[in-house]
């Protein structure tokens, strides 16, 4: 089941995300996630705004991540070039899982298409597992964008 996360999420979500750092940096991704991002102040803004969301079974909460639906800035230039630059989209960002379940990437792609088709996600060069699990739901790479801090994120659309 998906939903949207609640406030009583947060110790478990970011119970998560430590996971998730862990299993990139065992993976070579020394560079993602680092400083403690995605910070509990950002997260408590996701949940605020409503684009937060878990992933959950009987077992408990094992996925987060944000759907944004609506222009990302740090999509408005691409050094490549978008496949479609017209329609409204939505974005996967942070998505992070315990580690106990597989294929949680198709899970969040799959919902996140009933609610918006054409979806947009990008993650470091580095993380050469996440690259492959986008390609394998069927992303397009599209080229290079910027985040706020100026590092490059390798993007990806799937229209």
């Amino acid at each position: 089941m998906i939903r949207h996360a609640a406030e009583a999420d947060l110790p478990r979500i970011l119970t998560i995300y430590d996971a998730a750092r862990r299993f990139m940096r065992q993976n070579g991704n020394m560079t993602q996630w680092v400083n403690g991002y995605p910070s509990e102040s950002l997260l408590r803004q996701d949940i605020t705004n409503g684009c937060l969301y878990v992933m959950e079974d009987a077992g408990g909460v094992y996925c987060a991540f944000a759907l944004i639906i609506g222009d990302d800035p740090t999509y408005a230039e691409i050094d490549g070039a978008w496949q479609d630059a017209a329609t409204p989209y939505g974005t996967i960002h942070r998505i992070g899982s315990d580690g106990t379940h597989r294929g949680v990437l198709g899970e969040c792609v799959a919902w996140s298409r009933r609610c918006i088709p054409h979806l947009r996600i990008d993650t470091h060069a580095d993380n050469q597992i996440m690259r492959r699990a986008i390609a394998r739901q069927g992303f397009v790479h599209c080229g290079v964008i910027h985040v706020a801090d100026g590092t490059p994120r390798v993007a990806y659309e799937l229209v």
